[in-house]
């Protein structure tokens, strides 16, 4: 496991140590490492794993096109939390994904 992939796991950890929080995990998008944390309903994610979460260089999913100075986090509902979204900045557009599709051909005789 590399050094970053390690330090992002245990992130993760730390965040499952609160008591709001349900879940943290690592995700993947097209081009981003995401760090997604789902927070008991109508809690809010305490301040401190805020902090954490941007001491490892996570950015709030939804500031990132803006100059949005409070870094908050893109938000949604699923299930009985409320679903957290960061970007890792420094691999931030580094990772590539495809899509692959089967063509059928068939062929009329």
């Amino acid at each position: 496991m590399s050094d970053q992939r390690e330090r992002l796991a245990a992130v993760t950890e730390q965040l499952l140590g609160y008591d709001v929080v349900t879940d943290a995990f690592l995700a993947k998008s097209f081009t981003d490492r995401l760090l997604i944390v789902d927070v008991t309903e109508s809690a809010q994610l305490p301040a401190d794993a805020l902090e954490l979460i941007h001491e490892h260089d996570f950015g709030a999913l939804d500031s990132l096109d803006t100059d949005d100075e409070q870094h908050r986090s893109a938000v949604g509902d699923v299930g009985g939390a409320t679903r957290h979204h960061f970007v890792d900045m420094q691999t931030r557009g580094a990772h590539q994904s495809y899509v692959v599709s089967r063509l059928s051909c068939s062929s009329s005789r």
